[in-house]
């Protein structure tokens, strides 16, 4: 059979193609951004790929190599890298880069490109800066957003993993583009290698533009999740979130034979507050409430909103004595330092209530028994602590037959 010769890839070509790809991407960005402008970063990743385009134009209607075009088409290769990450600080909430630090490094780069365009040339040199500018940035949006875990955050993952291996690929390319002993380029092997360049790029550019979308995804799920599990105003779970996660937190507590203590605590003459000051300070004080318990409390212990003016607080491996020592010092930090109020401080006590809850307890007995505890406090004049009555010994069902 006779033998077909297979044919090259042609590099303009898949230019073009890129350059519609691009476009495309940076477009389905914006849009999915003008829907979700509460989602941080879109704008810099879809600026990202118009720079991308523009790039690739540049380089379509380049006729010759001299210090415009080049200055031209790596400031736009730059800008794709660096708003690439600028897109991950912004998604993750990372301050921005300082402008003026990104221009006087942009400068650096172009003067360094223009002097070995014009004065000394080597076009090996200023490409292989330029690569591994841009593959570092690249790097950096991987290691911006590789944060929060895999299984909570994968899309983070995705997106890193395709921006790390462009970024490697790119501080590499310089190494499989053919040069000579004066550096300039072999011009009759450089053309299928420059396809495969553009091909990896074609492939990690796609690849990333999914991670885009799919973080505008997790974005919205984790927002409705957090809806969901959290109170709204504080931030803190909501009462069937605590409720699932300290029946969790109890059953391992069984399972490990560890003690474990809640607290309910309610804000003393609250009403009072909403009536004096208005519901808007009520809402600061709550919120102050949150801030003071947070810091008296561990990483491991859980606080959460279960009524209006109501908090329980569950605190993992700790005695009663112990228990009673945190519920002390969040009543004292709580009386010592007044909320922030609209027309001035507003003093905050709170009735505290602690209970042990002992194997084979149900979690909601245990809350009401702390929550006896806690109306016992606010019957013996409120800002105390009461610590309810040890709960009668389990016998399960079998042995009392």
């Amino acid at each position: 059979m006779p033998a077909y010769p297979i044919p090259a890839m042609h590099t303009p070509t898949l230019l073009i193609l890129a350059t519609i790809l691009m476009a495309l991407m940076a477009a389905v960005i914006a849009v999915v951004r003008h829907f979700n402008r509460h989602i941080a970063g879109l704008s810099a990743w879809a600026t990202s790929y118009l720079c991308g385009v523009l790039a690739c134009l540049a380089l379509l209607g380049r006729s010759q190599v001299n210090v415009v075009s080049v200055a031209v088409v790596q400031t736009l290769f730059v800008a794709t890298a660096y708003l690439s990450l600028a897109g991950a600080r912004a998604y993750m909430g990372r301050p921005r880069i300082s402008r003026r630090l990104s221009a006087s490094a942009l400068a650096t780069l172009i003067g360094t490109s223009a002097y070995l365009t014009a004065v000394e040339p080597n076009p090996a040199l200023r490409i292989t800066i330029s690569n591994v500018v841009c593959g570092m940035l690249f790097l950096s949006g991987a290691l911006t957003l590789s944060q929060g875990g895999r299984r909570l955050y994968p899309a983070r993952y995705c997106f890193a993993l395709a921006c790390a291996g462009h970024g490697v690929f790119l501080i590499l390319r310089s190494w499989i583009l053919p040069w000579n002993a004066q550096g300039a380029l072999i011009i009759d092997l450089t053309i299928s290698v420059s396809a495969f360049v553009i091909l990896e790029s074609i492939l990690a550019l796609v690849l990333m533009a999914f991670g885009v979308l799919m973080l505008a995804h997790e974005h919205t799920a984790t927002a409705l999740r957090r809806l969901a599990e959290r109170d709204s105003l504080t931030g803190v779970f909501n009462r069937r979130s605590f409720m699932i996660l300290l029946d969790k937190a109890a059953h391992l507590a069984s399972r490990m034979d560890t003690p474990l203590s809640v607290l309910t605590v309610d804000l003393d003459h609250f009403k009072r507050i909403n009536d004096t000051w208005g519901h808007q300070s009520g809402d600061l004080a709550l919120c102050h409430f949150v801030s003071v318990a947070t810091h008296c409390l561990r990483n491991a212990d859980l606080l959460g909103r279960i009524g209006g003016e109501e908090f329980a607080i569950y605190l993992p491996n700790t005695t009663l004595d112990e228990a009673a020592g945190v519920a002390e010092r969040l009543r004292a930090e709580l009386a010592a330092r007044p909320a922030p109020g609209q027309r001035g401080p507003i003093a905050l006590t709170a009735s505290i209530g602690l209970a042990l809850c002992p194997r084979g307890e149900a979690p909601e007995i245990t809350i009401h028994r702390a929550d006896q505890a806690m109306y016992l406090a606010k019957h013996r004049g409120r800002n105390r602590v009461e610590i309810a009555a040890p709960a009668p010994a389990f016998v399960p069902a079998k042995a009392a037959v």
